[in-house]
């Protein structure tokens, strides 16, 4: 397989960029902050996400392999960085070794007056020699074979006893990308003819989710800029149906940024849509995706736990309660959350979901339901936290919904992992 992603950039510009944005994660930093503030543009900003989310998802493996092949650690982050993403490279891209070695250590000139060449040549051409050899010792150790911590692994073989290969598998992999067609605007058959007309294979996956062959920049996708259709994924899109909304509903959004579940509500029905969320840029970006698409809705910049901050008192007939979690049903979208997340973390998140979801329930009409929503995989943030509060709230059962039997929605091809619990309020 030919690399064509990178043929625009060279591929040193490329792993040299790729290299400083796994040094800021190695030292605590989100990637997407780091790339934000990156000097980066244009095809090889491109090149450089890609090489550094590749190395970032294969981590546990390369730093394994690393540690093999080095005797002691690289202290410096950004060589580490390179040769994290020249490892990856190197056997995603087998075929292409010498290219992959001769430009890593071309990158690697242009650390520091050239002081970590000789270092880089010498350890990915002994990769080469011992592959065979490494990758068996890879395979036999549970992080570098899985790619994932071992504290995440260990909670997925208990939460998911049947499915933790494959949900580990799903997280290695580039995520797909997915479009909801705006039906306010246009069909998605007619979308689809719009796509094909631009070279963009795409099939439906139902009425309006489109998933397309092969990702592709949004400024190449037809009418995105006019709001004829959104960037998300599958699995997000099925939080619509499941709250039931029709025309007339007084509906919240209670942890809405960057707003692309508010809008397919406002898609879906003829609503008056209430959006918060408690950072003022992201709530902000609720504002820009809304007016993009041609909808409206009352956004707010509020804690959503501080009722009294923004409730005027009148119930709401419907709440999405997407809330803050560990994001582990989303990791191939952010490898780095992987290794930046400690255990420690699920307790925090599951405390801050407790108290959100029962904020908001004193808002929801009698008879009113309430979607719990989180891009998890593990069972305290789930399962366990929605059985915990019908058990402080007499008043909250779950609907009896054939949908809501199977709330797991595990990571595959076609979409990320979500969970989602209908809670209806007597």
């Amino acid at each position: 397989m030919t690399d064509t992603s990178h043929r625009s950039a060279p591929l040193a510009d490329a792993l040299l960029g790729a290299a400083q944005l796994i040094a800021a994660v190695l030292g605590g930093r989100n990637f997407d902050v780091a790339l934000a503030a990156s000097p980066l543009t244009g095809v090889t900003r491109a090149a450089a996400m890609d090489l550094g989310y590749s190395a970032l998802r294969a981590f546990g493996r390369g730093d394994f392999l690393l540690g093999l092949l080095v005797a002691r650690p690289v202290a410096d982050k950004a060589v580490r960085g390179l040769l994290l993403a020249a490892l990856a490279r190197l056997e995603a891209r087998p075929e292409e070794a010498h290219t992959t070695v001769d430009q890593a250590v071309t990158a690697a000139a242009r650390l520091d007056r050239g002081q970590f060449k000789g270092l880089v040549n010498g350890v990915l051409r002994n990769f080469l020699r011992r592959r065979e050899e490494l990758l068996a010792l890879a395979e036999a150790d549970p992080v570098a074979r899985w790619r994932h911590p071992a504290w995440w692994i260990a909670r997925l073989r208990r939460d998911h006893p049947a499915h933790w290969e494959s949900i580990l598998a799903a997280g290695n992999t580039h995520p797909p990308l997915c479009l909801r067609v705006n039906i306010r605007r246009v069909t998605s058959a007619d979308f689809l003819k719009q796509l094909d007309a631009e070279g963009i294979a795409a099939r439906a996956l139902d009425d309006t989710a489109l998933l397309l062959e092969k990702p592709v920049p949004v400024e190449r996708i037809p009418g995105f800029a006019g709001g004829l259709c959104s960037v998300q994924d599958w699995g997000a899109q099925a939080a619509a149906g499941l709250l039931d909304v029709h025309d007339g509903m007084r509906v919240l959004d209670a942890c809405a940024a960057p707003g692309g579940k508010a809008a397919h509500l406002l898609e879906t029905a003829q609503i008056d849509l209430t959006a918060l969320d408690a950072d003022a840029p992201r709530a902000a970006r609720i504002t820009e995706n809304l007016h993009r698409l041609g909808l409206a809705a009352t956004v707010k910049a509020v804690d959503a736990r501080v009722v009294d901050d923004w409730w005027d008192g009148r119930a709401y007939d419907r709440i999405l309660a997407d809330v803050p979690c560990s994001a582990s049903g989303v990791v191939r979208r952010h490898p780095d959350a992987k290794w930046l997340r400690r255990e420690s973390d699920i307790a925090g998140f599951a405390a801050t979901q407790k108290t959100i979801i029962d904020a908001l329930w004193r808002t929801l009409a009698p008879g009113g339901k309430m979607l719990y929503a989180t891009c998890s995989l593990f069972a305290e943030e789930n399962a366990r936290q929605v059985a915990a509060f019908i058990g402080r709230h007499a008043d909250a059962r779950h609907p009896t919904t054939a949908t809501d039997a199977q709330p797991h929605h595990l990571p595959d091809a076609e979409h990320d992992g979500f969970y989602y619990a209908l809670l209806q309020k007597d």
